[in-house]
């Protein structure tokens, strides 16, 4: 090989070594790092699922999981979909609603009452231009 065909395929070879390196490691790695958590599941564990469901471990299968998503209500899941374990400090408090969940705007109207206000009592479907 001369000069001329190793300064033509050398940058070729050097994407290679940068997407491994920027990409594929990477990527293997949280692979590995979710399968590892996946199968260290226990019964008590609290977990949310890739979809944002929160519940409790209540038993492990071969692949499946069974969460308990409420008092009395469990549901069957494949492993592969338990996104995370939550520590206490994660998940979001119950007791204290935040203003947007409780359907309030800044000023502690509900949404409705807001846009009804702002609309000059006119519904915004009927509205004309």
């Amino acid at each position: 090989m001369d000069m001329g065909q190793l300064g033509s395929i050398l940058p070729l070879i050097l994407l290679v070594v940068v997407f491994y390196f920027l990409l594929i490691r990477p990527q293997r790695k949280r692979q590995q790092e979710a399968a590892q958590m996946q199968n260290s599941l226990t019964p008590g564990a609290r977990v949310m699922t890739t979809t944002g469901l929160f519940g409790t471990v209540v038993a492990v299968d071969n692949e499946d999981v069974i969460l308990e998503v409420a008092p009395g209500i469990e549901t069957r899941w494949v492993k592969a979909a338990i996104g995370r374990v939550v520590t206490p400090g994660d998940a979001p408090v119950a007791d204290e609603p935040v203003a947007h969940e409780a359907g309030l705007d800044e000023d502690g109207k509900k949404e409705s009452e807001a846009t009804v206000d702002r609309n000059g009592d006119q519904d915004s479907s009927t509205k004309q231009s």
